[in-house]
């Protein structure tokens, strides 16, 4: 399992403590220091079963810059998005969790991080 986390994020703080709580292997992506590329950013998609502006911080000071907020949210404009998370890692949601059984997760949540855990066998 990977977890991909901003350490400044209570959110992400709280998943990790989950995980060292139940014991769970898994390793860290600081993702603002190691950036996903273009390809992670699909693959990690793919196994969300979401789009990438379903995992976009359209709140955070760089995407009005960008005016995310006016980009269109189709088909045609998917790859502009992911270009954009790629550049700019700070407007991925967080953490990110990939599971050993192939599928992902947005672990804002207890209920969530736990799912993971259920996924990998570690609860």
């Amino acid at each position: 399992m990977e977890i991909w986390l901003n350490p400044a994020c209570s959110k992400c703080r709280s998943a990790v403590e989950i995980l060292d709580g139940a014991g769970a292997a898994y390793t860290v992506r600081t993702y603002l220091e190691d950036p996903p590329t273009a390809g992670e950013l699909r693959d990690v998609l793919a196994r969300l079963g979401l789009e990438p502006w379903d995992i976009t911080r359209t709140q955070e000071a760089e995407a009005g810059e960008l005016g995310l907020g006016e980009w269109e949210r189709t088909d045609a404009a998917r790859e502009r998005w992911i270009a954009a998370l790629a550049a700019h890692p700070k407007l991925i949601q967080r953490p990110i969790i990939t599971a050993d059984d192939g599928s992902a997760l947005v672990g804002r949540t207890e209920e969530a991080v736990r799912e993971a855990l259920t996924r990998t066998g570690g609860e």
